[in-house]
């Protein structure tokens, strides 16, 4: 309050001044040069003058004469200015029991245009309240366009809103028991990477939507989020969660702002768990070596096998029987050993694994070959109620290559052999038959097809 009455007292010392300056001092001295010519032709006027004060009285009626001439604006001192109070709250009436609105606007600009000293009185004493009265609409399937209006503070003062009309559209509130709410997991990286969530449940999965019939019909799916950045989730254990919040997707997945959820949060409990396995690293191999060398050995962190933990949900984990690691070999060979300092990727589902580096140092040696002869085939992608059988020959040359010592050790239960059919259906072809393998020191090179016959099973 004392800083808008000094605002106020400075405001009229500027204003005084301006006048002492324009018309006080002036008058003053015209007067006196009025009575000093007069002086010799008129003694009444020279007396009228020469009162005490009488000058003082005289320069305090042109000053009121004057600033009321200012403040109805018939003379401006100033020219006219406008500033922008921006983003401004909209205040809504109406009955949020019986209606649901759509199209409304949360904040408007309000342009105030007048004398600079008239906007900053009009910015010390307006409260900005701008509201959209649909008190006296009833519901209606066509849009309506609606004023909005704002209490106006300072009478010299020009008001615009922007915008200063919204059309929405009012329809009846309906209400919907939803009896399936599920839940989502939010910032699950930034729960400690040893924890995994083993259950979720919630106190309560029935609710009731409100909204209009058109929002209702678009409802998919109604989720509880659940944030796992909470400072308290350290430890593996089971926690108390309150103010859970509720929001109604459609079948896109976006989120219907126009749906009321009652309640609007729930609470719950999560249990969170640690759990991990032990995997084996698997190296991969790309590119081409040299011609006539192969890898005669893999080593990792000076291992033939290596083996890493990792954690996350039960479900995936089980699933994962290898952490791949790839590394390319393109030319290689002549060297006699190369090494490899790789960065241990974290498979998908994988939380957290207990080493992200590894050192593979590869050997290579002169390529030998032999020929394996395989007859155990399988079939890969056979369509339901099919069923495949090999015709005429079921022995198929395998080439082995590799360095001596490793082919040496390859025979026909190192060998996993089948044909993709996946796309075929009765009749009979020939196709490839392929070779799965994970070992990077052999390779195995089939050039004979084989019959194969499909008939319903």
């Amino acid at each position: 309050m004392n800083n808008f009455l000094k605002s106020i007292g400075s405001f009229f010392q500027t204003l005084y001044r301006i006048l002492d300056r324009i018309f006080i001092t002036p008058i003053s001295r015209l007067i006196f040069q009025i009575g000093e010519n007069l002086k010799g032709n008129s003694s009444k006027v020279e007396k009228f003058l020469n009162r005490p004060n009488i000058l003082l009285y005289l320069s305090l009626i042109f000053a009121v004469v004057f600033f009321f001439l200012v403040d109805s604006q018939v003379v401006t001192l100033v020219e006219k200015e406008a500033e922008i109070l921006a983003n401004q709250p909209v205040k809504v009436l109406y009955n949020k029991e019986a209606y649901v609105v759509e199209g409304l606007v949360d904040q408007v600009d309000i342009v105030l245009t007048g004398r600079k000293s008239a906007i900053y009185l009009a910015k010390q004493l307006g409260e900005y309240d701008v509201v959209l009265d649909l008190s006296d609409y009833e519901a209606s399937d066509t849009p309506v366009r609606v004023p909005l209006t704002y209490n106006q503070t300072v009478d010299n003062i020009s008001y615009k809103l922007d915008p200063s009309y919204v059309t929405v559209t009012i329809k009846k509130k309906e209400s919907l028991v939803w009896n399936n709410v599920s839940y989502d997991l939010l910032n699950e990286n930034k729960l400690n990477e040893k924890l995994s969530v083993d259950s979720v449940e919630l106190d309560k999965t029935e609710v009731v939507l409100k909204g209009s019939n058109d929002n209702l019909n678009k409802v998919a799916t109604v989720k509880a989020l659940i944030d796992l950045s909470n400072k308290k989730f350290t430890d593996a254990g089971t926690y108390d969660i309150s103010d859970i919040r509720l929001v109604a997707y459609d079948s896109n997945g976006a989120i219907l702002h126009n749906i009321e959820i009652v309640p609007g949060t729930i609470t719950g409990t999560i249990t969170l768990g640690t759990y991990s396995t032990t995997v084996p690293l698997q190296v991969l191999a790309t590119g081409d070596l040299v011609t006539g060398k192969s890898i005669s050995s893999i080593t990792i962190n000076g291992k033939t096998s290596y083996s890493i933990n990792i954690y996350g949900d039960k479900s995936i984990i089980d699933e994962i029987k290898s952490v791949p690691i790839t590394i390319d070999v393109n030319n290689q060979g002549n060297n006699g050993a190369k090494t490899y300092n790789v960065t241990i990727v974290k498979p998908n589902g994988v939380r957290h694994i207990s080493e992200e580096n590894a050192k593979i140092v590869v050997s290579f040696g002169d390529e030998k070959q032999k020929t394996i002869n395989i007859s155990n085939i399988g079939y890969r992608g056979l369509g339901n109620n099919l069923k495949a059988n090999l015709v005429g020959s079921t022995s198929v040359p395998v080439q082995v290559k590799g360095v001596q010592s490793v082919i040496d050790s390859i025979n026909t239960d190192n060998i996993s052999a089948y044909t993709d059919l996946t796309g075929y259906g009765v009749g009979d072809y020939e196709v490839d038959v392929k070779i799965e393998s994970d070992d990077p020191r052999v390779n195995y090179i089939v050039t004979t097809k084989v019959k194969i016959s499909i008939t319903n099973g």
